[in-house]
């Protein structure tokens, strides 16, 4: 029995999670464009005492069918490391992390952003570093297609590295602002990086101090091996998709057992599943409610839904009501095309029924019933090792997070599942975690 406590995340996406649910009466459908609802629902979520709000970001509309994204509310949204720190002036408590792409940013400017969120929010800010995965995104970038695979990876390691670097350039203490003798900073306080490798060269120091929680807080999604190789190396928090109990559990062992051999102790890493919960008083309000949603899903918005999750293939030749293809392995995201295609087979999908059974959740753990069902499912899965916490992904926005924070956050609190208050003021407060430690990015 762990007698420690799991964490929760509030994810955040622009009118909710299911693809359809900025239609349902109980979305804020202009939550994509209008910072007051970002307000109040990070302010709920404060409220309840959840560890952190995340939020996801592309660097562009990813959809290569551009008509079906003329259909969705995810056209539209702000980018997350502005938004976050304007949530920063009306927070105080709740961690904040936002998703950037190695892939088309640069290490000196990711590491200033989110020590700048990192100062501005008094030690609450967290990158979920991702690579990005469309050749739609790529083309924003001068480029027809995205790398392969295996470079993305390798780029992301040095990527990491130097922003690691980066954020230890400053000392502890450096900055002392001394008027009288006219000393802003300890001699030999900061140093340059003067990292040298195969993608970059950086040569810093960081323009921006070290920052309150001496270094912002790693998020990591990949579960490919690479990925799952450079989040045991750097990361915090592990935002994952896992669809049994059996696979949460391999998943959990293999990344902690991972950590050991880059020094590091398992309890210095989150494991936070994805996690779309449907709640009502009874079973039967649960489902009424989650086919309110599905009854909305448009069909060219559903195909395209699923074209991305297994790898951006044309699925459009196919019959909807035939089964799901055998398709080459993905350059893209290749560890959701996987579980895409273990969930079909699993369970005998057609096209049509796959793409209505990851509209809400797009892969991640979907329950549907009363708090008690979800509580339980929850509860096992933490109990039994398959995660440290949950990334919650409410149906829509407000509705489905304060269906959440009325009725599954009581049953929570009442097994002793999740604290009452904040016991910190920063993030890795929360959290329990320690950094990785500092180190000098590997050299080329």
């Amino acid at each position: 029995m762990r007698h420690d406590t799991l964490r929760l995340g509030a994810f955040f996406y622009a009118t909710g999670h299911h693809i359809a649910g900025w239609r349902h009466p109980s979305s804020e459908a202009d939550g994509g464009l209008v910072l007051e609802r970002y307000v109040g629902w990070a302010q709920k979520a404060e409220a309840a005492k959840f560890d952190l709000v995340f939020l996801e970001d592309g660097t562009g509309i990813r959809d290569g069918n551009l008509r079906s994204s003329e259909r969705t509310a995810r056209s539209t949204h702000f980018e997350p490391v502005t938004l976050l720190s304007a949530l920063a002036a009306v927070t105080s408590r709740i961690g904040l992390v936002a998703t950037t792409s190695t892939s088309f940013n640069e290490p000196y400017n990711v590491a200033r952003r989110f020590a700048s969120l990192d100062h501005l929010s008094g030690g609450r800010a967290g990158w979920n570093l991702v690579t990005s995965t469309t050749d739609a995104e790529a083309a924003n970038f001068g480029a027809d297609a995205i790398a392969r695979h295996a470079d993305r990876y390798e780029r992301a390691e040095e990527f990491v590295d130097i922003v690691l670097g980066l954020w230890n350039t400053w000392d502890d203490g450096a900055v002392i602002i001394d008027q009288a003798s006219g000393q802003f900073s300890k001699p030999d306080g900061f140093h340059p990086l003067n990292h040298h490798g195969k993608h970059f060269a950086v040569r810093g120091p960081l323009n921006i101090s070290r920052t309150p929680q001496g270094q912002p807080v790693l998020v990591q999604a990949g579960a490919s091996g690479p990925g799952k190789d450079l989040a045991a190396r750097t990361a915090e928090i592990v935002f994952t998709a896992n669809q049994t109990l059996d696979e949460a559990t391999e998943f959990y062992g293999d990344l902690k057992d991972r950590m050991a051999g880059f020094g590091r102790e398992r309890d210095d890493l989150k494991v936070m599943p994805g996690l779309f919960p449907v709640v009502g008083r009874s079973e039967a309000e649960a489902r009424a409610k989650f086919e309110e949603f599905q009854d909305l899903i448009d069909p060219v918005v559903g195909l395209a839904l699923l074209e991305r999750m297994v790898g951006s293939f044309d699925l459009s030749g196919y019959d909807p009501d035939g089964p799901v293809p055998e398709l080459p392995e993905a350059n893209g995201a290749k560890s959701r095309q996987q579980l895409m295609f273990d969930l079909a087979r699993r369970e005998g999908l057609t096209l049509r029924q796959l793409y209505l059974r990851i509209a809400g959740a797009r892969g991640h753990s979907q329950i549907v019933g009363t708090a008690a069902q979800i509580v339980d499912e929850m509860e096992e899965r933490f109990q039994k090792h398959g995660a440290d916490g949950f990334n919650i992904m409410p149906a829509t926005l407000p509705g489905g997070l304060d269906d959440f924070i009325e009725l599954v956050l009581p049953e929570l609190r009442r097994r002793g599942l999740v604290r009452t208050e904040y016991e910190g003021r920063t993030l890795r407060g929360h959290l329990g975690t320690r950094p990785p430690a500092a180190h000098a990015p590997r050299q080329g």
